[in-house]
């Protein structure tokens, strides 16, 4: 596009930087400007529709606008627009979203922590590591595992417990009490005539050996997401998290579940650990938590932990943690207001009535010549771009394939995410049959047009 002085876009070019964008290009091209969104769709300043099939971030789970959040928002600025929580202080939103959490709670879970996105909840929960072992009398109990590809954040330490490389490239990082397991991508990296059991076990097993070779006194907690978001929506191999949490009781590892985008019905479930079976000491939430209307994130801790913070504070005094913002009387009102939503809508039922027609929609392009491979659960789904998606064979990188299809995808009106070579869909919890059916036939014209290009 013609970048024209003195528009929104110059003027974005020269006074933004842009998270995940490359900057130079960025200065070359300019920037998509979103005017407005309604329902699973946003419109660009040049009045053009695209379907968001990642809701956003993977966060727009009531689509992209909402009156009746914007009421609740204004009407809770108007009586209390903010406090803090610090130092005994609270307020009525807070202690209804609190015990709302609780009760809906995959697993027991005793208190909640509130931060302001899903980076801080992890960040809030390695802290709490470190503090559950002092305050047990096992200090020495420092590293904490987390998985090849996984994502939890961008803080200096929930990135250092993400593991993707190019996050961590020339900032100093990851930090040294961070190490990283096996990829657990069945599609791309199992053995010839491995079944998923099988290749499950070996990752327990690669597990289990690697906290055996730092030393199981030394390996503090293991966080892991029920689905890998940012690491391309790959779901787990059959019997994957039975397995692993058997290896993380046997060394006393506490688990911490990534709940950031599976948490409220993604997957079927209300969260991703009752998809799996995942029984984790804390749980972090964040994105569809507020539909993302606010910036809201939650730690929810079990008893075990809490009762080591209360030593701690018996011996320390105050809990020395926390965010100016965490617990904003606004953020909890609208998440209080989404939940209830989610009730009356019973999302959990949705998405798994039309999940079905989801998947068979993504399934149809199968046997598209540019797809490998194509799993989901739920509202989520991730797609292989391969030449020979039998024999696991690979586009060639300079054919740039995932690049041409993301051009194509947008001039089709289909706003894509693309994770290397796998394409991920995940787009917003009230979508329905008919834009299932739309987001498809955009989808289909976007793989056409890419292999026009380079078949």
């Amino acid at each position: 596009m013609t970048v024209l002085p003195n528009s929104v876009h110059a003027r974005d070019i020269e006074s933004l930087v842009h998270p995940q964008t490359n900057l130079a290009k960025h200065r070359e091209v300019g920037p998509m400007v979103v005017t407005h969104g309604e329902g699973i769709k946003v419109y660009d300043d040049g009045g053009r529709d695209y379907i968001e099939s990642v809701s956003g971030l993977w966060c727009a789970s009531l689509g992209f606008a909402q009156e009746r959040l914007a009421r609740v928002a204004y009407e809770q600025m108007r009586t209390l627009g903010y406090y803090h929580s610090f130092r005994h202080r609270s307020n009525e939103p807070n202690v209804d979203l609190a015990e709302k959490l609780l009760s809906i709670a995959p697993v027991p879970m005793s208190k909640v922590l509130f931060q302001c996105s899903g980076s801080e909840a992890n960040d809030t929960a390695i802290k709490l590591i470190w503090y559950y072992h002092n305050a047990i009398g096992k200090p020495e109990k420092r590293k904490i595992i987390a998985r090849n590809m996984g994502y939890h954040g961008s803080t200096v330490a929930a990135v250092s417990l993400s593991g993707k490389p190019d996050m961590h490239a020339d900032f100093g990082l990851p930090f040294e009490a961070f190490r990283h397991t096996e990829f657990p991508h069945y599609y791309r990296r199992h053995y010839a005539g491995e079944s998923e059991e099988a290749f499950a076990t070996r990752m327990a097993v690669a597990l289990e050996e690697l906290i055996l070779e730092e030393g199981p006194e030394t390996v503090a907690g293991f966080f892991a997401e029920p689905v890998m978001g940012a690491g391309g929506a790959v779901l787990p191999p059959a019997t994957y998290f039975e397995k692993i949490q058997q290896v993380l009781r046997k060394y006393e590892v506490l688990f911490v579940a990534d709940e950031v985008i599976c948490g409220f019905g993604r997957t079927g479930e209300m969260w991703g650990s009752q998809t799996f079976a995942i029984e984790p000491d804390m749980v972090t939430s964040a994105k569809a938590l507020s539909a993302a209307m606010q910036p809201i994130s939650a730690l929810m801790i079990n008893e075990k932990i809490y009762q080591a913070m209360l030593q701690q504070s018996e011996k320390l005094g105050p809990f020395a943690h926390g965010f100016t913002y965490a617990g904003h009387p606004v953020t909890s009102a609208v998440a209080l207001e989404v939940i209830r939503i989610y009730e009356e809508m019973d999302i959990v039922s949705h998405v798994k009535s039309i999940s079905p027609t989801f998947m068979n929609a993504l399934e149809q392009h199968v046997d598209h010549p540019l797809i490998g491979n194509i799993r989901g659960v739920g509202l989520i789904c991730g797609i292989e771009l391969m030449r020979d998606g039998e024999a696991r064979i690979p586009f060639q990188s300079e054919l740039n394939v995932s690049g041409r299809f993301h051009e194509n995808a947008l001039n089709n009106g289909l706003i894509p995410r693309v994770v290397g070579d796998r394409l991920v869909f995940a787009p917003p919890l009230v979508i329905t049959e008919n834009e299932i059916a739309e987001m498809s036939d955009r989808f289909g014209r976007a793989l056409d047009e890419t292999w026009s290009e380079i078949g």
